[in-house]
């Protein structure tokens, strides 16, 4: 029988000295981790169960971590159902501010770049490493069972009017270039969703280009995914803003993160197809990841960089 996620393993290890983390909050089952951060963020409600972790609603939910046992109506990109047995997975969202929503863009990147370096940590200290591997701009897949993917990261942008908190924010996707106006007297935080298959057998997967962790071999406590994921995503975060790490929020995206995530992508490289949301497709060399998270694409018709879209290796370089 699978065990109920220990939210207060995942609170110790967030919420103290040298973390930006404020609180975690738990629940059995939920729709969507990332509606409910949502509200939190929106000041729609506030932190609520036994099982929330941290010093209370402080800061429109900036910080705030929410996690859970079984999603219901979890979501991907463009909208695809996400939903896996109860225990199985990991699912979890993190309320990030920034100071420029231009910024917002590059949070999934870093995410997916966090989470391939937890999970080799994490399988290493179980005693059977694996080989994560990135795929931009939202997949982590795993060299150990054929590339299949293993996560998924979704991350939305929400405007918060600061003159009326407690008002509704208007939620966008993070890489709409419509997100970049000027910020005038409303507050940007990213909700980045992330979730991992952890201890499904294959006959609980959607798709056959699904694994899990189990099924490459690796057996790991969820909590343990979760501390060491966000642990790495705040390392990767420039912090600043505020007179403790608590209360500041996200600048520009630093060349060395950028760096790292072009160097740990598996996409930068390869001979890509990249699917369009109007249906057309684009064929060319992927060479690399612009300053504002796009893809480039070296395509016959010369270079083209891509903000959104699926994107199909074609061969392995």
């Amino acid at each position: 029988m699978r065990d109920s996620l220990d939210a207060e393993i995942v609170g110790a290890g967030l919420v103290t000295s040298g973390q930006p983390w404020r609180g975690v909050e738990f629940h059995a089952a939920i729709g969507s981790t990332n509606s409910r951060l949502r509200e939190l963020v929106t000041g729609a409600s506030t932190p609520t169960g036994p099982y929330a972790a941290g010093p209370g609603a402080v800061a429109g939910g900036r910080w705030w971590v929410v996690l859970t046992d079984h999603q219901t109506g979890g979501r991907g990109r463009l909208g695809r159902v996400w939903q896996v047995p109860d225990r199985a997975s990991v699912a979890v969202s993190c309320a990030i501010p920034v100071r420029d929503p231009a910024v917002a863009g590059w949070l999934p990147l870093l995410a997916g770049l966090a989470l391939a370096r937890a999970l080799r940590h994490v399988t290493r200290a179980a005693g059977r490493e694996l080989d994560p591997r990135l795929k931009w701009p939202n997949d982590v897949l795993l060299g150990d069972d054929g590339d299949r993917k293993v996560s998924g990261i979704l991350a939305e942008l929400v405007a918060v009017p600061t003159a009326a908190p407690s008002s509704p924010g208007a939620s966008v996707p993070a890489r709409d270039p419509a997100s970049s106006a000027g910020a005038g007297d409303t507050a940007y935080v990213v909700v980045v969703g992330t979730g991992v298959n952890v201890d499904q057998t294959r006959d609980e997967l959607p798709v056959d280009t699904a694994t899990s962790l189990a099924l490459a071999g690796a057996g790991v406590r969820r909590e343990d995914v979760v501390v060491a994921y966000l642990r790495e995503l705040a390392a990767l975060l420039p912090v600043s803003d505020g007179p403790t790490t608590t209360e500041g929020s996200v600048g520009a995206v630093d060349d060395a993160a950028r760096a790292a995530y072009v160097a740990a992508c598996s996409t930068v490289g390869a001979h890509v197809r990249v699917h369009l949301p109007g249906g057309d497709a684009i064929e060319g060399e992927a060479v690399d990841v612009d300053r504002d998270g796009g893809l480039v694409v070296a395509t016959r018709a010369g270079r083209r960089t891509f903000a959104a879209g699926d994107v199909m290796h074609v061969r392995r370089p």
